[in-house]
């Protein structure tokens, strides 16, 4: 073994990926799998494609139809994932919506959907987990998917909602760290600036526009670029970090 694997390797863990469809999740999911864990995707629909992905990579991977938000969907995901693999040691935890909305046109059945997805079902999924961890004496790793709109206010798009849950996200997550840090369950954040997947990549040629005089490498980020951030995370080299929010944004929330 290298050196290299011996820091980073996840050889013989299982992790769960969260809307690990398309995105970020399915670029996750695959590097996950190429570092030697066995994938399990909870995604509300099919994820054939990341499933082909990454048994082109030689890696193992399984599809459970979870929806995040429904505490018995979640249940059943975990059981059946202990049923197989007998273990959860790593969870990226990245199923997530965001809408841009003035917030004075945000209708509350909106504003509340974005809160359940985003904050609410990362807490359904990472006290499940969290739960089988303590019982079974799992030194786990759960990565929660927050964002820089965590951390700063994004123009000139308007979405009060998705900002509130990532800033949310972030604390929830130290409280968690704290919580669960003397069963040597770490759980962390990332937070991602403007990545670009197919969601960023489809936003109206105004809004790139704008953002780009922001983001001092004048660029956004490939997904292949959080990577290596969420390897230390998942991995044991990052054994002594808990309660951190990893920003990985081109310098956006330095300025």
């Amino acid at each position: 073994m290298s050196y290299l694997d011996d820091l980073f390797g996840l050889s013989g863990k299982v992790a769960i990926v969260t809307g690990g469809g398309q995105g970020i999740g399915q670029v996750v999911a695959v590097g996950l799998a190429r570092a030697g864990a066995e994938i399990y995707i909870l995604n509300r629909s099919q994820a054939d494609e990341t499933l082909q992905l990454i048994a082109a990579a030689g890696g193992k991977a399984h599809f459970i139809a979870t929806d995040v938000t429904e505490e018995a969907s979640v249940d059943a995901a975990m059981a059946q994932i202990l049923a197989q693999s007998g273990a959860i040691d790593i969870v990226f935890n990245n199923a997530g919506i965001c809408i841009h909305e003035d917030s004075l046109a945000t209708s509350i059945e909106d504003f509340r959907r974005v809160i359940d997805v985003n904050l609410t079902g990362e807490f359904i999924v990472a006290r499940a987990a969290g739960r089988i961890m303590l019982e079974r004496g799992i030194a786990g790793s759960i990565i929660n998917m927050a964002s820089m709109s965590g951390s700063i206010v994004n123009i000139p798009q308007w979405q009060c909602s998705y900002n509130a849950s990532k800033a949310a996200v972030i604390h929830m997550t130290r409280s968690l760290a704290a919580e669960w840090a003397e069963a040597r369950i770490r759980v962390n954040s990332i937070s991602p600036g403007y990545i670009a997947t197919p969601m960023s990549v489809d936003t109206p040629q105004a809004l790139k526009d704008a953002w780009m005089p922001l983001i001092p490498m004048h660029r956004m980020g490939k997904p292949e670029e959080l990577i290596p951030a969420i390897l230390y995370l998942a991995s044991d080299a990052s054994g002594y970090t808990s309660g951190s929010d990893v920003i990985v944004d081109g310098a956006y929330t330095c300025v």
